[in-house]
């Protein structure tokens, strides 16, 4: 075992030994949820969804930080959207260590805040690396950026070919380092995310075991995977977490459709608990806290008429994050 390798694991233990000893903190009071002791988080009246059988409550939209938040120049608007957003009940934040955009480091922003207010986050971050060492490097970065010792929700980022999932169930891989980093409490929950064939999310969630599932809202894969019938559900009934992304993505491809009305929609879904929705700005941040505190499930009718509505966008050819060489930011 090489000596960086040691330092690196050592620079995690010790993180997580240090915030347990500050205000006497302890490590079950840092991962403490709403059914739990300790911490409780503060939804403001927004609607939660239990994350599958984690027994964590979430809100219904999820603080998405990719690209679209990436947009945000200046780290004083970036820190004063994240503190109205938590303010106000989005407690849930996500992030991921690729998130790096025009010189925007997504972690690094919400650091500007996490650095006084990490107890009322639910914070998930994500890892590209594939490898144990790359894995452990990522995370070892991302918590020097976020400000913190831990994550709630550590996820293997962008799954996206049968080729990649073999790589994941390998051996010494990113997959054993999460699991190692869970046991030393480096994050409490382990997920994956996937942007493409919904076949394939299905089968790492079959050949591992994970808390939870992140998947884009591309019910078809060129016109042939139906993922409200495969990965979801199959995800649901181990009692994975499930949460969507791309949710409001269809505008861009089927014309005079309502963002609102896409995320109704997504959260109608069975088993769905959350839509993850980047923000770019105070104004679309105050629009979802609204659409997220007044939500009701769309009736059998409208998702109905909806769901033909976006048959174009189901069975394109074309959607940008199915292309080859695409790199994930903006959910």
């Amino acid at each position: 075992m090489s000596k960086k390798t040691m330092d690196r694991r050592e620079f995690i233990k010790t993180g997580v030994a240090s915030a347990a000893a500050l205000g006497g903190l302890s490590l079950k009071g840092m991962f403490s949820d709403t059914e739990g002791t300790g911490i409780e988080y503060d939804s403001k009246g927004i609607p939660c969804r239990q994350l599958g059988k984690t027994g964590v409550s979430i809100p219904i939209i999820v603080f998405g930080g990719g690209s679209r938040f990436c947009t945000i120049k200046d780290p004083d608007e970036s820190a004063r959207i994240l503190t109205y957003a938590l303010d106000h009940g989005f407690y849930y934040w996500d992030t991921a260590h690729d998130y790096v955009f025009d010189g925007v480091v997504s972690e690094e922003r919400y650091g500007l805040v996490l650095k006084d207010r990490r107890e009322e986050v639910f914070l998930s971050t994500k890892v590209g690396d594939r490898t144990y060492d790359g894995a452990m490097r990522h995370v070892e970065e991302s918590l020097e950026r976020l400000k913190t010792s831990h994550v709630e929700l550590l996820q293997i980022h962008d799954v996206r070919s049968l080729e990649d999932v073999d790589v994941i169930c390998a051996k010494n891989s990113v997959y054993k380092a999460l699991l190692k980093l869970k046991d030393e409490k480096v994050t409490r929950y382990i997920g994956f995310t996937g942007h493409t064939a919904a076949e394939l999310m299905k089968t790492l969630a079959e050949r591992l075991n994970f808390d939870t599932m992140l998947i884009a809202l591309n019910h078809y894969t060129q016109g042939k995977e139906d993922f409200e019938k495969h990965a979801i559900p199959f995800a649901a009934g181990k009692g994975m977490g499930i949460m969507v992304i791309k949710v409001i993505r269809p505008r861009e491809t089927v014309e005079g459709i309502d963002p609102a009305d896409l995320i109704h929609y997504a959260l109608t879904l069975p088993h769905v608990n959350a839509a993850v929705i980047g923000i770019d700005s105070m104004e679309v941040l105050k629009k979802d806290l609204a659409l997220a505190k007044a939500f009701q499930p769309l009736s059998d009718e409208k998702m109905r008429s909806t769901r033909a509505a976006l048959e174009p966008f189901f069975q394109s050819h074309a959607l940008p994050w199915m292309q080859p060489g695409y790199r994930d930011g903006n959910p």
